[in-house]
């Protein structure tokens, strides 16, 4: 099958070119052009085809060349190191790419109509008030705090658009695996070893984690299945903060997370950076292993956190 990857050297593309290719897929990756990226791509035996998803006029011309039969949509613009605060500044391009660079790449694929549209979504979007473990059928957070509703609605209208298109999102869980927030080197197990991510309100945020080759497996799958919508692409064990956070903190060998109030947390990091760490549902992904006849190759956040860090020499 020939696919155009858009987002084939994120953290999800890293693992999922590989497998794209290794499976005999005819494989186009969409690149913006830095040299050291288009000749690994090409070692991994992609083919780089160069240019911005923001820009119409050249997706619709890389459409026309790769004349693809399954469109990936994996592109994001996520900082390293995040501030909730700062969510709506630093979420800006990813949120382009996610309205915008799809919008180019649906309008560009009317001529060549490919069977496949496999965008990537968010599974831990979910209106708290839903309560619960979130099912594919709970509604997205349409009015989450002020820093978070930019994202939100741009969530709110990939599905959109994707549906409209006869495509699928998978909606991903909290990611973690080599270049993530979770990784050794990630911004986020530095300030944990550091001490400085507190539980907030008892911890009450419920995380449903997804290793990045789990992700790109479910993509692999989704390829071959004719399924339309939406599908939770998480682990089996949804955890909540209070639970996670204590034991990858010892894990790292840190000291264990204080706790602190949530308005002491608003104070600090805002309404969102608060409602982040009380009020996220976790995800079912029952629908995503029948539908998608695919299972995580780590079933628990556990095991692969723990894997993870001992393969990289980290413990």
């Amino acid at each position: 099958m020939r696919v155009l990857l858009a987002g084939g050297t994120g953290v999800i593309g890293k693992q999922l070119v590989p497998l794209l290719t290794a499976v005999g897929h005819e494989l186009f990756v969409l690149t913006r052009g830095d040299q050291d990226r288009v000749d690994h791509l090409a070692a991994l035996g992609a083919r780089p085809v160069i240019g911005d998803l923001l820009d119409p006029a050249v997706v619709t011309g890389i459409v026309r060349q790769a004349q693809p039969e399954a469109i990936v949509h994996m592109a994001t613009a996520i900082p390293r190191e995040l501030n909730p605060k700062r969510q709506p500044e630093q979420f800006a391009v990813t949120n382009r790419l996610r309205t915008e660079g799809l919008r180019n790449l649906v309008n560009a694929a009317e001529d060549v109509s490919p069977a496949r549209l496999v965008v990537q979504g968010l599974a831990y979007a979910y209106d708290p008030a839903t309560g619960g473990i979130a099912t594919e059928d709970a509604p997205l957070w349409a009015e989450p705090p002020a820093q978070f509703r930019t994202t939100a609605a741009a969530l709110i209208e990939l599905e959109s658009i994707t549906r409209a298109a006869n495509g699928l999102v998978l909606r991903f869980g909290h990611l973690y695996g080599p270049g993530t927030f979770y990784a050794p080197d990630g911004s986020f197990t530095a300030q944990v070893r550091a001490g400085k991510v507190p539980l907030v309100g008892g911890g009450a945020s419920t995380f449903s984690f997804v290793h990045t080759r789990d992700a790109a497996t479910a993509v692999l799958a989704a390829l071959d299945k004719p399924v339309t919508g939406a599908l939770n692409i998480v682990d089996d064990e949804p955890a909540p903060m209070s639970e996670w956070l204590v034991e990858f903190a010892s894990l790292l060998g840190a000291r264990k997370p204080k706790s602190i109030p949530t308005w002491v947390a608003r104070l600090a990091v805002g309404a969102w950076g608060a409602a982040y760490m009380t009020q996220l549902l976790g995800a079912s992904n029952e629908r995503a292993k029948i539908e998608l006849d695919w299972k995580p190759r780590y079933s628990s956040w556990r095991a692969g956190f723990a894997e993870e860090h001992r393969r990289l020499g980290a413990l």
